[in-house]
């Protein structure tokens, strides 16, 4: 049996969740989709975006759009926020409930083509998509500002990794590791987290 939490700090009770989340949570169960950031995964993004005033991100792999309100949630008004996904189906759960927040733009196609074409800079980069975390990761750190945070999720073993995945992750986390000019942390918590810090250009 695992240890009683401490007064206070029951990280699985999350404060002031974006009202958003209740519709966005009943379209993705209605169309099935299961691959959702949890809630401990936004409160942090939420945390990290909050750190970045004014800044600029950039989301590789909508979804629904759960990571996406937890971002928005945590930028001021002067942020922006660049969300990529594939799949016109899930995207448009998104797009149907958080459309209305000009602070970001929802880009439908290949994260892959979208990191090869941009000239944009980023103040964070939530990858959450297989393009910018296990194919084309240098055209993604290369796109950080110094200062820049680029965050991952999904290191601890996954029902829904398809066969032959398993070993991929331990080779990107030693791969990030050992990056000069990035300071590297990782977090055996929530889905398996890593988040490395652009120390120099």
């Amino acid at each position: 049996m695992s240890e009683p939490k401490p007064s206070g700090l029951d990280d699985d009770r999350i404060s002031h969740v974006p009202h958003v989340l209740a519709a966005i949570q009943s379209d993705t169960d209605e169309i099935g989709f299961q691959l959702a950031s949890e809630r401990k995964i936004g409160s942090l993004l939420r945390a990290l975006a909050a750190s970045k005033p004014g800044g600029r991100f950039l989301e590789l792999g909508t979804g629904t759009g759960v990571g996406t309100a937890w971002l928005l949630a945590g930028m001021d008004r002067d942020s922006r926020l660049v969300s990529v996904d594939t799949d016109h189906d899930v995207q448009n759960v998104a797009k149907r409930n958080l459309s209305h927040d000009t602070r970001v733009i929802f880009h439908l196609g290949d994260g892959a083509t979208f990191l090869e074409s941009t000239t944009e800079r980023f103040d964070l980069i939530y990858a959450d998509a297989w393009p910018g975390k296990f194919t084309h990761l240098e055209q993604a750190l290369s796109l950080l500002n110094r200062g820049g945070i680029y965050f991952i999720d999904d290191l601890l073993p996954q029902p829904n990794w398809p066969e032959g995945h398993a070993p991929r992750v331990p080779a990107l986390i030693e791969d990030l590791e050992r990056r000069s000019g990035f300071v590297a942390t990782k977090m055996a918590w929530a889905s398996g987290l890593m988040m490395l810090v652009r120390t120099e250009e």
